[in-house]
């Protein structure tokens, strides 16, 4: 078990979150019905993650710390539609909690999970319960409760 992210770590767990949303986008976009059923989710958190990752595969930054922020402003500059708009301050909270360090420990992540659940709530004009926001703040209040916090 890592006890922390190092650069290559954060490499790959971009390169999972990528897959995974592959395999899961007919599925995703199959069930999305908020704000209206448009269909186009999954395809969305798609193409802003796999621009993020083309970001990070390409560079050669040395911090777990960099390479978020090189994954943050990826996701930003390349976000499609809301789901878009709303994985990349996620990540971009990520990337504020780790500025400056090498590794991403417990604690960093933790508050990187906060903050990116903040900096989505505050990227859309009404947040509504039952969505992704519902969701990054029930993994924040997870992962805090994990560490006893």
């Amino acid at each position: 078990m890592l006890d922390a992210l190092d650069a290559d770590a954060v490499r790959r767990w971009s390169r999972v979150a990528l897959e995974s949303m592959r395999a899961h986008q007919a599925e995703i976009d199959a069930i999305n019905v908020f704000p209206v059923p448009d269909a186009d989710t999954g395809t969305n958190l798609l193409l802003t993650l796999l621009v993020a990752d083309d970001a990070v595969r390409a560079g050669a930054t040395a911090s777990a710390g960099a390479v978020l922020a090189d994954l943050s402003r990826a996701a930003v500059l390349g976000a499609r539609g809301n789901s878009g708009v709303i994985v990349s301050q996620v990540l971009r909270g990520f990337a504020e909690a780790a500025e400056g360090t090498e590794t991403i420990d417990a604690k960093t992540f933790c508050r990187g999970l906060r903050r990116g659940a903040e900096l989505a709530d505050a990227a859309v004009a009404q947040p509504v319960d039952g969505t992704i926001l519902t969701v990054a703040h029930a993994a924040a209040a997870g992962v805090a409760d994990a560490r006893g916090r």
